[in-house]
């Protein structure tokens, strides 16, 4: 375990927090290079070296394998700047927009799907002009329901600008949700102040917050005292959660996570396939394995514990569930959590 105060961000930092070994510097300061790094005191405190795949440190630490480019990978993966009209805002489906706030973490995901935008050449947080012009475009849209804050994380604003934030969208009468995306109560949990809190307390809207997390071991005191904040002051809070090779590929993590989410009172809402963001290749599952895994989390767990299994279909085109089929409507034959067939008139199983 390493006691930090300060963010590491380069591969000299890595080193010297004992967390990458001297060797590795040259080849690790190659990929900071090309993808920002930054892990939070929490996160690497979280680390255990002597674990060459420890699952904390492979979201976090930079790996060589990250300058591998496969040629499905893309830059833009999931099409936000073809579906993007106004500086900021990506408009992917009728109802709701994202407004990409800011473009900067507290930390980088090594499978970031907006790597590209976050990194060394990292789009800039948005200017007052430019936020203006994001809400008269959601002035000018009357179908837009929700708003879906992110970035970037848009948690590390200060609680000043979040409030400004939440009381121009509270004037804008057809939006009734407001949506934060965040990563921060678990990876800077310190953050969630009560400054924080009130400034995303809205008496207009309803207010939800969308908690990025994959492994139960990120749900630390810490950050369970961070989500009962915004809990307690009347904030739902849903999780995310994307499904990655060595770090929660197996039935028994992902139950242990979704089980640690729902004790904290975070209602495990959706699991990513992951996204064909360049140099990830490493993290990457297939469609077939993400549905076993689904499948073996329906035999374990309650509903209120189940994720939706998704996939973003590359290029802009949306998110879809890619989960398991249960019921083949033709034959009127349906599958039950045990794989046992049935027949859904109540007759004889086939």
């Amino acid at each position: 375990m390493t006691h930090l105060r300060q963010t590491l961000r380069t591969a000299t930092d890595l080193v010297d927090a004992g967390l990458a070994p001297a060797h590795a510097e040259a080849d690790l300061a190659r990929v900071a290079d090309r993808y920002a790094v930054a892990i939070t005191p929490a996160m690497a405190e979280l680390i255990d070296s002597r674990d060459d795949g420890d699952p904390i440190a492979r979201q976090f630490v930079p790996d060589v394998h990250e300058l591998d480019q496969a040629p499905e990978e893309r830059a833009d993966p999931i099409g936000d700047h073809v579906k993007s009209p106004v500086k900021g805002i990506v408009h992917r489906y009728p109802d709701r927009v994202l407004l990409k706030i800011v473009g900067v973490c507290p930390v980088h995901c090594r499978f970031c799907f907006r790597r590209e935008m976050v990194g060394p050449a990292a789009e800039a947080n948005l200017t007052t002009a430019e936020i203006g012009a994001t809400l008269a475009y959601i002035r000018a849209h009357p179908e837009i329901w929700e708003v879906i804050l992110t970035g970037g994380d848009p948690f590390v604003m200060s609680p000043r600008r979040m409030e400004d934030l939440t009381q121009a969208l509270g004037e804008i009468a057809h939006v009734k949700i407001i949506r934060w995306h965040t990563r921060v109560p678990v990876v800077a949990p310190e953050r969630v102040t009560a400054d924080l809190v009130s400034a995303l307390r809205s008496s207009r809207k309803s207010v939800y917050v969308a908690l990025h997390a994959n492994h139960p071991r990120e749900l630390t005191a810490a950050a369970r005292n961070a989500v009962a904040r915004l809990v307690d002051a009347g904030i739902p809070v849903v999780s995310q959660t994307v499904l990655l090779r060595g770090i929660n590929d197996d039935a028994d993590t992902l139950e242990a996570l979704m089980r640690a989410f729902v004790e904290a009172r975070v209602k495990p809402y959706y699991l990513h396939h992951g996204d064909l963001a360049p140099g990830t290749a490493h993290f990457r599952t297939t469609l077939a394995e993400g549905q076993a895994l689904m499948h073996a989390l329906r035999q374990r767990l309650s509903g209120l514990a189940m994720p939706t299994y998704v996939l973003d279909i590359p290029g802009g085109h949306g998110k879809v569930p890619v989960g398991p089929a249960y019921l083949d409507a033709h034959d009127g034959v349906v599958s039950d959590p045990r794989g046992h067939l049935h027949r859904t008139d109540g007759s004889c199983a086939p």
